[in-house]
């Protein structure tokens, strides 16, 4: 029965690895696009976005480590803990840079030009985000991942990103509100802090629980 258990989270883990892989590939290239796109129209609330699928980039990449090590199940805690450390710390790096970036575009009325790419972006991210979620946090459950749960949580997070992203967006292209950009980039904010809490909060039960 012990072989069997070991074979069926061999194969979620494999999963898992899957699934981080599609996640560093799509992030690169929505990083890439986001940061670029954003520079050129002017946009903190793009390049925030942009800026937010490298750290997707950075924690997919600390839970294909904590995957591949796995195997080792005396040290599963603390590569969990570990993990979470690096996913916490990514969140609070982003939440700095945004809220300086929004608050410096509305203190001088920068205006950001209309960004259809940006558009588009955002609209095909919230799409598939919340179904690699899904699939993040089905696999979590069955190896008992907080790591990948976070990581999971992250994911859900660039799909809300890419919703207020839309609106503001859209709001500047089609209604001229200048300001909706660096505003939607602000309420980014407490949504990246309170992940970025909850990593640390996660890691801290590993770290008591080990």
């Amino acid at each position: 029965m012990l072989v069997g258990n070991e074979t069926s989270r061999e194969q979620y883990i494999r999963t898992g690895r899957n699934l981080e892989f599609l996640t560093i590939g799509w992030n690169s290239v929505e990083a890439i696009i986001g940061v670029v796109a954003g520079l050129i129209a002017g946009s903190i609330a793009l390049v925030g976005f942009g800026l937010d699928s490298v750290i997707e980039v950075s924690s997919g990449v600390a839970l294909l480590w904590r995957l591949s090590l796995d195997a080792n199940a005396a040290r599963r805690e603390e590569l969990e803990a570990r993990t979470l450390k690096i996913v916490g710390v990514t969140f609070f790096a982003l939440a700095t840079y945004v809220t300086y970036e929004a608050l410096s575009a509305l203190w001088g009325r920068e205006a950001p030009q209309t960004s259809y790419a940006g558009v588009g972006l955002a609209a095909l991210s919230l799409a598939v985000m919340p179904i690699l979620a899904r699939a993040k946090r089905r696999v979590a459950a069955q190896i008992n991942s907080r790591a990948l749960q976070a990581d999971s949580r992250q994911t859900d997070i660039c799909a809300y990103l890419s919703a207020i992203l839309l609106g503001g967006l859209a709001l500047n292209a089609l209604a001229g509100w200048w300001w909706a950009d660096p505003v939607a980039a602000l309420i980014m904010v407490p949504i990246i802090v309170k992940e970025g809490a909850e990593a640390f909060k996660a890691e801290a039960c590993c770290d008591s629980c080990h």
